[in-house]
Parts: C-alpha cells; sequence; structure tokens
C-alpha cells in the first residue's frame, strides 16, 4: 500500500511540475498576444490572446485539483469547460464589433506573432501529452493545448491571406473559427466529466 501511495505522490508531483510550466508559459503569451494583436487590430490575435488567459485560469484548477478527490477534480474540468464557452462568446461578440465598425489587421505583425505562439504552445502540448493518461483534469488541459496549436495555424494562415488578398475578412474569419474551436472544447470536456461522473456511480 506504502508503494502505491509514493507512486501517486511521485504521479501528482509531474503533474504539478507540468502544469506549473505550462501555466507561466500561458500567462506570459497571454500579455505579449494581447498587447501586439490589439497593435495589430487583429481578431485572431486577440481571440487566441483570450484563449492563452483562459487555458492558463484552467491550468491552474487543474493545479488546485491534483492530489485532490475525484469529484473535486470534475468540478474543476467543469469549471474549466465553462471558462471556455465564456471566452467563445466574448471572441463572437468582437468578431461582430469588428465586422460592423471594421478593422485593418496587420499582417505581418499576425503572423510573427502567431509564429511565437505556435512554438509555446507544441511544448506545452508536448509536456502535457506525457499526462494523457491522468485524471479529467488533465485531459481537460490537453484539449486545451491541443486546440491552442490548431488556432495558432489558423492565425498564420489568415495573416498570410490578409497579405495575400489585402482584405480583413481572413482575420474576422479565424476569430470566428477560434471561438467554434474553443466552444467545441469546452462542451466536450464538460461531456467527458459527464462521462465520468456516471462510471463513477456505475461503479458503486
Amino acid at each position: 500500500m506504502s508503494g502505491c501511495g509514493c507512486e501517486m505522490e511521485a504521479r501528482n508531483a509531474q503533474e504539478r511540475k507540468t502544469l506549473l510550466i505550462v501555466l507561466a508559459i500561458n500567462a506570459l503569451m497571454f500579455v505579449f498576444e494581447f498587447g501586439l494583436g490589439w497593435l495589430a487590430q487583429s481578431t485572431g490575435l486577440i481571440a487566441d490572446s483570450l484563449d492563452m488567459l483562459a487555458d492558463a485560469s484552467v491550468y491552474a484548477i487543474s493545479l488546485y485539483a491534483i492530489g485532490r478527490s475525484e469529484l473535486l477534480k470534475r468540478r474543476s474540468a467543469r469549471l474549466s469547460g465553462l471558462m471556455q464557452i465564456g471566452l467563445a462568446a466574448l471572441v463572437l461578440v468582437d468578431v461582430v464589433r469588428r465586422f460592423i465598425y471594421g478593422s485593418e489587421p496587420v499582417s505581418t505583425l499576425m503572423m510573427s506573432v502567431g509564429l511565437v505562439a505556435l512554438i509555446a504552445n507544441v511544448i506545452c502540448l508536448s509536456l502535457i501529452m506525457k499526462h494523457r493518461d491522468g485524471g479529467v483534469h488533465m485531459r481537460a488541459s490537453l484539449i486545451f493545448s491541443a486546440n491552442d496549436v490548431i488556432a495558432n495555424a489558423g492565425v498564420i494562415l489568415s495573416g498570410a491571406l490578409v497579405w495575400w488578398l489585402g482584405s480583413r475578412l481572413p482575420d474576422l474569419l479565424i476569430g470566428l473559427v477560434i471561438a467554434l474551436l474553443v466552444l467545441h472544447g469546452g462542451i466536450r470536456i464538460l461531456r467527458e466529466a459527464a462521462e465520468d461522473e456516471d462510471g463513477c456511480q456505475e461503479g458503486r
């Protein structure tokens, strides 16, 4: 029994270390990407930066859940999912606002900042992949990181299209896509948390 306890403590320590690293990366990238996204008038970059902020919050919640009861882990995952859905709603509002009032996204900033964000999220994804068989709180973190990598690639592509076409529409489109991607991720997390709860109840 003591060996099992030591193994659990070691796994918790590894999860805690990983989440601290990805939390720091996402918090720094939020400040970096939001500031430059605002200067670039890019809905895609601003949406991606808010996604970084939500992820940082989610990692903090997951960090709190480590070593705690399965019930608390499921509640943490639900809170993470609800935060993602709330973020998606905010991004959709920004897309509509910029579509109505206009914007002039700077393509070079979109592509360069998107590339830096992509590298940061690939690092986060590689770290979290090591814990893909962990609790629902870690699986939620994996979903966020995978979505981020896709969103970053989309921002880079939309920046290239803004430059090539001389139009702001690709930026608005990627903002919309990121919002829908985040919304889908939030719903998926809520579903996984519910399935995990159902599995626990059946096992009783």
